[in-house]
């Protein structure tokens, strides 16, 4: 059965998709936008398109129907969980893995190792295909996440994601010898205006770009390339990715923002998610969780001379 949110606006002179998204963050954009799409979303009980502008006083209301039945099959597939309990799994995900099923990718992704794990356990909010997932990382980093087994921790998780008051510290190797010791990359990312299955540093003002924020820490300095602590302040897609190579030292071994010669043995961009931390949805009890870098990581920094 659809359920039905409707509010009055408060403030006016902001674009519908971004007003719904704010009102409600257990929905990711896309999702906003998709329900725009189908015509589920209306102001004062007309359907508007995405672009519409609701003023002080209009009636929104979004209807949300009842979730799909889940055709991703589920697959004993092993899982390394750090911790888990009745809200939410923390897991360590290979490189390699896929975290959700995709055109080109229907099987062997997280999602289906969550499937078979959880069963019917997971937070619809993201979807049939994305049960669970409350943020990702690529395919070919590796590294922590959290997943969420109903929609109340989802929500209460993806609120702490978007106040930026959930931890989410990386690992990297990048090409060339950053000066500082630390520093702050600010800058807006948007969809890469020529290459569309890139990301890209754009201005601010740009259609589609959104505001981010990497800070890094130089932890050890080697002969053409540093190993950096990346904390990051907001969560864009490639955002790591993209910074580095913004700076002019793109993460080692990736393929789409470094340098045209890749390191292959790398099998994808040197870079770990080791760390998370978060207020837990039910409880407030802050936690965190860590854990070393995978063999990949330590096996190419035993091979770079150190400065």
């Amino acid at each position: 059965m659809s359920k039905e949110i409707e509010w009055i606006v408060q403030t006016g002179d902001a674009r519908l998709d971004k007003l719904v998204a704010e009102e409600l963050p257990e929905l990711t954009r896309s999702a906003v936008q998709n329900l725009i799409s189908q015509g589920l979303v209306f102001c004062n009980g007309e359907p508007v398109l995405k672009s519409a502008r609701p003023v002080r006083g209009d009636r929104i209301t979004v209807r949300i129907p009842e979730p799909k039945v889940l055709d991703v099959e589920a697959e004993n597939i092993p899982l390394e969980i750090v911790y888990e309990d009745a809200d939410l799994l923390v897991v360590n995900k290979p490189k390699g893995m896929v975290v959700h099923p995709a055109p080109g990718h229907n099987g062997g992704t997280l999602v289906n190792a969550l499937l078979y794990h959880c069963g019917n356990s997971l937070s619809g909010i993201n979807g049939v295909m994305r049960p669970g997932i409350v943020h990702r990382i690529d395919k070919d980093t590796s590294g922590l996440l959290i997943v969420a087994k109903n929609d109340f921790a989802h929500q209460k998780l993806a609120l702490q994601i978007q106040e930026h008051t959930f931890t989410r510290e990386y690992n990297a190797v990048v090409y060339g010898n950053i000066r500082e010791e630390q520093g702050t990359v600010d800058a807006a990312i948007g969809r890469h205006p020529i290459e569309r299955k890139k990301m890209a540093v754009m201005p601010p003002s740009t259609a589609g770009s959104r505001n981010a924020v990497t800070h890094f820490f130089v932890v050890r300095r080697f002969e053409g390339f540093t190993q950096l602590r990346l904390r990051l302040e907001t969560g864009r897609t490639h955002q790591i990715r993209v910074h580095m190579a913004y700076l002019g030292h793109p993460v080692a071994g990736d393929p789409v923002y470094g340098p045209k010669k890749v390191i292959t043995s790398l099998c994808g961009q040197c870079l770990h998610a080791g760390l998370i931390g978060f207020q837990h949805p039910r409880s407030d009890t802050y936690l965190e969780f860590s854990v070393p870098l995978p063999s990949y990581f330590t096996d190419f920094l035993s091979k770079l001379k150190e400065k």
